[in-house]
């Protein structure tokens, strides 16, 4: 999770390319796509917010359900408030705390920072690589 620009999906895209298995990755600008029926679901209203965690959490739940071969999910998506949060419940919490502002005034003014016994991994800079490689051996030892 995090604001745009942070690196959650350079991020997860090199967790799913650096990790030796099987790894679903599930992108919210992705998926809201894929929901766009042509009236436009880029609603970015709180409820829009909201829709899009329910979303997000039944993709990867049906995912995990559906598909035995991976060993895990990677969802990256900002998940701005602590509402949204409790509605994906994650098992595993990055925050890409690297970036202060977004481009978009509604997001820096809905995102809500999340308590630090709230996240698994917060990260600070954006170094993909680095990063990758310490949350995949951490998640193997555990």
């Amino acid at each position: 999770m995090g604001l745009p620009d942070s690196g959650k999906t350079t991020l997860s895209q090199t967790i799913k390319d650096t990790y030796n298995g099987t790894v679903c990755r599930l992108n919210a600008d992705e998926v809201r796509a894929a929901a766009n029926d042509g009236t436009g679901d880029w609603d970015f209203s709180k409820e829009g917010r909201i829709r899009q965690a329910k979303r997000m959490a039944s993709l990867a739940k049906d995912v995990s359900i559906s598909d035995k071969e991976n060993d895990f999910i990677i969802v990256d998506f900002i998940c701005p408030t602590k509402e949204t949060r409790k509605l994906f419940n994650a098992d595993i919490t990055i925050w890409m705390d690297t970036v202060k502002e977004c481009q978009f005034e509604d997001t820096n003014q809905i995102f809500e920072p999340p308590p630090e016994e709230e996240v698994d991994y917060h990260i600070l800079t954006q170094d993909a690589g680095f990063w990758a490689e310490l949350i995949i051996k951490d998640i193997h030892e555990k």
